[in-house]
């Protein structure tokens, strides 16, 4: 029933344009001048009522279409790829139909019949100069065309966009909204995503892995912070239970480097995930190995020990550092 009611007034209007356009002409009750300002209304009005008759019921084949796609599942990848192919398409068609119907009633005037005759005889210089003035906007026509063909972006991806982190939220003809994780919105024209490299985080899955640096000294047991981190894995929903890796990536005079590597549904909960495993490595490494948080040692070598020069020493130390 609320998708009927958007048809209420065109079908309305397209009936009164239909009783103008041939039962008064039919019946002849005006007279001629008359008759002809009722004639080019009752045309005018069935374009207008037609053009919005036909967007309406684009519009509802849409709103019907996407009601079906279960977008908030978790692999909703195919989803996204129809919801964003139908506002896209929609928004070229109803594009379309309005500057078709513009036309139309426009050829409806001998004036601007003689306008468009002389427009066409210098055809070519007027091409031109359009041409020049129209190319941007002309552009990003094409690009939001080629958006909905190609997909390099959807509905709802997480993207980085001009070192922001955010989720597509609407895509139209010109330019594209991506709403950032602070709720800022980021506006950019629909060329960027064919001009400028950017990244996708979810163009064929949702799934990301997320990583932890933890800085240590060589004392710590990488054994037990395996198990610790596999322990912390487990315990949480946030993991998906696929990628579980500690690694010592790098070692360095003060210390060493070790990564955390795990894996999960999507990039907000990889971040939490990420959040929760360093916080608790670093209360496991507190509790349990003290000794070996980064630290900065100071060796003197001689003969006895003299607090004086050890404490110049460590006092050049904290200069440096």
């Amino acid at each position: 029933m609320r998708h009927i009611k958007r048809f209420i007034l065109p079908v309305f209007l397209l009936l009164v344009s239909v009783f103008f356009k041939y039962f008064i002409e039919k019946y002849n009750w005006f007279n001629t001048n008359d008759l002809e300002i009722i004639q080019t209304s009752g045309s005018v009005l069935l374009i207008a009522s037609f053009a919005w008759l036909l967007i309406a019921g684009i519009r509802t084949f849409k709103r019907i279409f996407v009601e079906h796609l279960d977008l908030e599942k978790e692999d909703n990848l195919r989803s996204r790829k129809f919801q964003t192919q139908f506002n896209i398409l929609e928004k070229i068609i109803v594009f379309l139909v309005i500057i078709i119907s513009i036309g139309l009633i426009l050829m409806m005037f001998d004036d601007v019949k003689r306008l468009g005759i002389s427009l066409f005889a210098s055809a070519g210089v007027a091409g031109i100069i359009i041409g020049f003035a129209a190319q941007r906007i002309i552009a990003a026509v094409i690009a939001g065309f080629q958006i909905a063909i190609t997909q390099p972006i959807r509905i709802d991806d997480v993207v980085i966009i001009e070192n922001e982190w955010g989720r597509i939220e609407e895509i139209t003809l010109t330019y594209v909204v991506v709403k950032i994780w602070d709720l800022r919105r980021l506006i950019v024209p629909t060329t960027y995503f064919f001009e400028k490299p950017f990244q996708n985080w979810t163009r064929t899955s949702a799934e990301i892995l997320g990583t932890v640096f933890i800085y240590t000294d060589y004392h710590v047991s990488f054994d037990a912070l395996r198990k610790e981190q596999t322990r912390l894995l487990e315990s949480t929903p946030l993991w998906n239970k696929k990628v579980n890796v500690l690694q010592v990536t790098d070692a360095k005079e003060y210390g060493v480097e070790i990564r955390a590597l795990m894996s999960a549904k999507d990039s907000p909960t990889a971040w939490d995930l990420r959040v929760f495993i360093r916080e608790k490595l670093i209360e496991f490494i507190q509790k349990n190995y003290p000794e070996s948080l980064p630290r900065t040692r100071v060796v003197v070598e001689g003969g006895g020990t003299n607090p004086t020069v050890a404490k110049e020493i460590i006092s050049e130390v904290s200069k440096e550092k």
